[in-house]
């Protein structure tokens, strides 16, 4: 029998692809955001490494708001979130399936950024990819960690957890600068003597907030 966190995280990638709309959206703005910014730059200079990194992290940071936007409103529309808080398995598997699916919408929109960032950005000299997917992969849990729980908080029909919403997204500082150290090193700026510090930084981010999202999610979600 498959297990539950991974039969909902089926379930929601379902629905998100039947729709369409719930992956073309972040891929979009992303994409948009990585083109706005490469006019920002004079005709014959490229962008710094620090710089497109940074901008790939904005775009998947705006893309992950969206995602997980879509993942918990498609239950507050016919009402089916009531019938996950009844179902007969612990509520942190919502939150798991939840980020689950996430991780993976989210992830599929960075295979279109990484090339756009070398397209339109001029980076051309990555090196390591795959310790560059492997940074990716875990600056993104952190992201999801976060990003399952805020969408459960904006779902909320108060102005309360539209406020609880925007307060922990400030909370993603010390992630993304970390992406963005690791980003510029694997596009060829910087000598890597902190890239060490800088995942121990992501390791710790990520242990820290599943556990708290672990903990507060069933008195989120819970409420109805």
């Amino acid at each position: 029998m498959t297990p539950r966190p991974l039969a909902l995280m089926a379930k929601d990638l379902r629905l998100v692809f039947a729709d369409g709309a719930g992956i073309v959206q972040p891929v979009l703005l992303g994409l948009i955001l990585v083109f706005v910014f490469s006019l920002s730059t004079p005709v014959g200079h490229d962008v710094s490494a620090q710089a497109a990194a940074a901008i790939f992290w904005l775009a998947t940071s705006f893309a992950m708001i969206l995602v997980f936007n879509t993942l918990y409103s498609s239950e507050g529309s016919n009402q089916s979130r009531i019938g996950l808080l009844l179902a007969p398995m612990p509520i942190q598997y919502i939150w798991i399936g939840k980020a689950l699916a996430g991780g993976v919408l989210l992830l599929m929109a960075q295979l279109v950024f990484l090339p756009a960032i070398v397209v339109f950005l001029g980076q051309d000299e990555v090196t390591a990819w795959p310790m560059v997917l492997g940074c990716i992969l875990l600056v993104d849990w952190g992201l999801v960690a976060v990003g399952s729980l805020l969408g459960a908080m904006s779902q909320g029909h108060s102005a309360r957890d539209s406020l609880l919403s925007v307060v922990i997204f400030p909370l993603l500082i010390p992630v993304l600068l970390a992406g963005i150290s690791m980003g510029s090193y694997f596009l060829g700026d910087g000598s890597g003597e902190d890239l060490g510090s800088w995942i121990g930084v992501v390791l710790a981010f990520n242990a820290l907030f599943t556990g708290a999202a672990l903990l507060l999610f069933p008195f989120i979600y819970g409420e109805y």
